[in-house]
């Protein structure tokens, strides 16, 4: 089992939009050790299982990414599409933190080596890439400021140790959805800043550079708004939305301390206390 690892966008700003239609951002990613887990066995067709807690979000959808990814990747490399992939879903859906993009980027990984296909990273970049703005970036799976549509990356500094809750109120947010309701003026493209030298110097960041979709996700759903204010309550170092929400995350200085602001909160919103990886 390959793990895809949970995205958490640290700050976002949107700073443009394209003649296409598509958005320029400016944003921090980092990853938590929240995972689905990819699977994929050589079968004589291609499938697609799901399991998993949450595997019912995806229950409704003709045509997984996964299974893009899965042809995309055959086609390119001019092998049949044949894989039994199995899917275990820990990620809630439509969430902000990547999941989707993630299982397509671990499910790449798993195909190169199970059809031994030779290409290139920046081959295999490329083809993520096609699959969605936020895939390479979950290829990659390592903390990066991202830039363009989500395609720039540059690598960033290690964080911090540091514990970090995710909640989610359990309402599903679709990210077209947020960007149409985003009313304000857009944001100053600004350099990279520099190295954080403790979890106190990123927090400052992290205050100073916010989420510019965040009004706009708390208008299509007040929950966002109730879970900041719940996890403002609870001594977190920093609380913010993350991507296009609706799941939120606070930083706290151990997990004894992010445990404890977990149980605090309406057992009915889904919350994992873990770290960045």
């Amino acid at each position: 089992m390959r793990p895809a690892h949970a995205k958490v966008n640290l700050w976002l700003n949107v700073v443009g939009r394209r003649d296409d239609g598509y958005h320029l951002l400016d944003s921090l990613v980092a990853f938590v050790d929240l995972a689905d887990q990819v699977e994929a066995r050589p079968d004589d067709r291609l499938s697609l299982g799901l399991a998993g807690p949450l595997a019912a979000g995806l229950a409704g959808e003709a045509d997984n990414l996964v299974l893009k990814a899965a042809r995309l990747l055959a086609d390119r490399a001019g092998v049949a599409p044949r894989a039994a992939i199995r899917l275990v879903k820990n990620i809630p859906v439509a969430a902000g933190l990547g999941g989707g993009s993630a299982d397509a980027a671990a499910a790449l990984r798993e195909l190169v080596e199970l059809w031994r296909v030779a290409m290139p990273e920046e081959e295999l970049f490329d083809l993520a890439a096609r699959l969605g703005a936020d895939v390479p970036m979950c290829l990659a799976g390592r903390p990066a400021f991202v830039s363009g549509v989500g395609e720039r990356l540059v690598w960033a500094p290690p964080l911090p140790e540091c514990a970090v809750l995710l909640v989610n109120p359990g309402v599903a947010l679709a990210t077209r959805d947020v960007f149409a309701a985003r009313s304000a003026a857009f944001s100053a493209q600004r350099p990279v800043p520099r190295p954080w030298r403790d979890l106190a110097e990123l927090v400052g960041v992290l205050v100073d550079r916010g989420n510019d979709l965040t009004a706009p996700a708390i208008s299509l759903a007040p929950p966002v708004g109730q879970v900041l204010e719940a996890l403002g309550r609870t001594g977190a170092r920093h609380a913010a939305m993350s991507g296009s929400g609706a799941t939120c995350f606070a930083v706290y200085d151990s997990p004894e301390l992010a445990r404890r602001a977990s149980s605090s909160l309406p057992a009915a919103w889904w919350r994992h206390v873990g770290r960045f990886v």
